[in-house]
């Protein structure tokens, strides 16, 4: 087995149990190995510290698998690790009943770089690592061994970031056979999963208890939904008893997604929502001109910020939504905003918006910080990453 031996001072983040090393950290590789290995990882003075898989064209050069350096990544070690994960997820009570669930997330499973949801009886596998990506059939038969009831594997490795791993997108049957329909419940809401063709595996499964709290808050409300996608929040709302809803997306695709997720629906007051095919940032100043006012404002824009070059760019972007959404948000009412953006942390992105409520003259309180759900726990020395950040705020 190759060695990475990390530079003087480097192995302390190794001993935090950090799961990423990154290239400037590394002082050399000795040995043979692939892009996508495994390799032990040394300090300087050459005492072993980790097993990790290895990407030599990504600025993470190494991702730990186990922290345990002489123990073996092998056919066993996935098995264990996915059937942990399972059996945490059907141990939690928030979870139970919930047809929508991601069944493993990255690092703080241990699997770095790999992602699962379940729809139903159908898995959907998203790899981001090169070192994932030798061990895909090894996890594919995991999930089966801990998901009796499965009738598909389908992958959906085809996000531009498997590009920094030197990866092509992959995406297709894996196991099983894959349903015509996938559909989900979610707190008395269908919705039908696009497993093909839908945003990232298909849904948004970490916005699930934020869709929930709009349902509890949207009685009699007038909601303005913007980035609406397949309509996640337009449906809870409706479900809650708002007395309009308007939802909004440049996407033609997704507002017929939308379109259909009504129709599974048909108990729903489908006479008080609004689909409109628009750009947000223009609407949310048409709107403000013409007038339109609401007590529910939702922004849940896509990331704005891939990488840190773009930082600067999505804060502007940030700024423009909040400031003109905060516009239309009628005294006493509510925005709901949330940045998926890697580079912008919780409380850079509290600010930004606090920025905005002063620009605006509008004071306020935050009345609850969003993240994602009990599905989606974020590992203990693991870096944030494009994890779910949002706000909910009583705008005066």
């Amino acid at each position: 087995m190759a060695d990475l031996i990390l530079k003087p001072g480097k192995e302390r983040a190794v001993q935090a149990r950090h799961p990423w090393i990154f290239a400037q950290s590394v002082a050399k590789v000795v040995g043979r190995v692939e892009n996508g290995g495994t390799v032990r990882v040394c300090a300087h003075d050459g005492t072993p510290l980790a097993r990790a898989g290895i990407s030599f064209t990504s600025g993470i050069r190494a991702r730990i698998w186990r922290f345990e350096p002489d123990q073996p990544v092998d056919h066993a070690f996935f098995r264990r690790r996915v059937a942990q994960a399972v059996a945490w997820r059907a141990r939690h009570p928030t979870l139970a009943g919930q047809s929508g669930v991601r069944l493993v997330h990255g690092e703080a499973d241990g699997l770095p770089g790999v992602i699962v949801d379940r729809y139903g009886s159908v898995a959907v596998l998203q790899i981001t690592f090169a070192g994932a990506e030798r061990w895909r059939d090894a996890i594919v038969e995991a999930l089966v061994r801990a998901c009796p009831d499965l009738c598909a594997v389908y992958e959906r490795s085809d996000s531009e970031v498997r590009q920094r791993e030197g990866l092509a997108p992959r995406a297709g049957l894996l196991w099983g056979t894959l349903p015509e329909t996938v559909t989900i419940d979610e707190y008395g809401v269908r919705f039908a999963v696009d497993i093909a063709e839908g945003h990232k595996t298909g849904f948004y499964l970490d916005q699930r208890e934020n869709r929930r709290l709009v349902q509890q808050l949207a009685s009699g409300m007038r909601v303005l939904n913007t980035f609406c996608y397949t309509g996640g929040f337009s449906l809870h709302a409706l479900k809650g008893g708002a007395a309009e809803v308007w939802s909004v997306d440049s996407s033609a695709p997704a507002l017929a997604g939308l379109t259909k997720n009504l129709a599974l629906n048909a108990e729903l007051p489908t006479d008080r929502s609004r689909v409109l095919e628009a750009d947000v940032f223009s609407g949310l100043r048409e709107w403000f001109q013409a007038g339109e006012r609401f007590d529910l404002v939702i922004l849940d824009p896509p990331k704005f910020a891939p990488s840190a070059a773009h930082v600067p760019k999505a804060k502007r972007a940030y700024r423009d939504i909040n400031l003109f959404g905060m516009r239309l948000v009628r005294p006493g009412g509510y925005l709901m905003t949330y940045s998926c953006s890697g580079g912008i942390g919780v409380e850079e992105f509290q600010a930004l918006v606090a920025t905005c409520a002063a620009e605006n003259r509008r004071s306020g309180q935050i009345v609850a910080r969003l993240s994602a759900g009990a599905d989606h726990p974020i590992g203990l020395g693991a870096p944030e990453g494009e994890y779910l950040k949002g706000l909910l705020v009583r705008l005066d």
